[in-house]
């Protein structure tokens, strides 16, 4: 057993503690090869979206984390790697398209940032940027809070149909290329989290 699926599950076991956590679309998650996105409300995020993904998920996560090196040292043991946000770090777009381009899993909170309403934020252009790169699909999901009930509360984490790189149409990576494809990305985390129930 790996270090990652190690941890990825006491941290899951853990989460059981506070949640209880119901999963939809399962059958939309590729084999491999593929990106995740998916909007972001709290710190088990990448647990609950990664735990059904059978290949290890790579996570982009925000450099400050790694200014801590015994948090750093950890994260990057459990495939984490920084983005500089806000500054177009090409190193952290590379580095996902080199992942994707060997048939991993490369995980993204297109947000930014976590959500404090549970509402859908601006998204960020990164995740198309590294589909365009890569030639890869986007798997789109959504996680949603209920109302505490007793000492858990209930999250619904949901899955939608990939978006193929023929629907995203970024062909020669222009600029307007990429804002319709943001669009769609958009569009479908908007729908898919507007259709799902807790």
């Amino acid at each position: 057993m790996s270090f990652y699926v190690f941890a990825r599950g006491v941290v899951f076991l853990v989460s059981k503690l506070l949640y209880s956590v119901r999963y939809e679309g399962l059958e939309h998650i590729p084999d491999s090869g593929f990106i995740l996105c998916s909007n972001h409300i709290s710190q088990f995020d990448p647990i609950f979206v990664a735990v059904k993904v059978k290949p290890q998920c790579f996570f982009m996560a925000k450099e400050e984390l790694f200014k801590f090196k015994p948090l750093g040292l950890l994260l990057r043991a459990l495939g984490a790697f920084p983005v500089a946000r806000g500054k177009g770090d090409t190193s952290a777009i590379d580095h996902s398209v080199e992942l994707v381009k060997n048939k991993k899993v490369v995980a993204i909170f297109p947000e930014g940032h976590r959500s404090k309403t549970g509402e859908l934020q601006k998204i960020k252009s990164g995740a198309v940027l590294v589909a365009a790169e890569a030639g890869c699909s986007i798997l789109p999901c959504v996680i949603k809070k209920g109302k505490r009930r007793f000492l858990r509360r209930p999250v619904t984490v949901r899955y939608g149909p990939c978006i193929s790189k023929e629907q995203l149409g970024i062909l020669n990576r222009s600029p307007s290329e990429i804002r319709a494809a943001n669009r769609l990305l958009t569009g479908t985390l908007g729908g898919l989290l507007e259709g799902t129930h807790v």
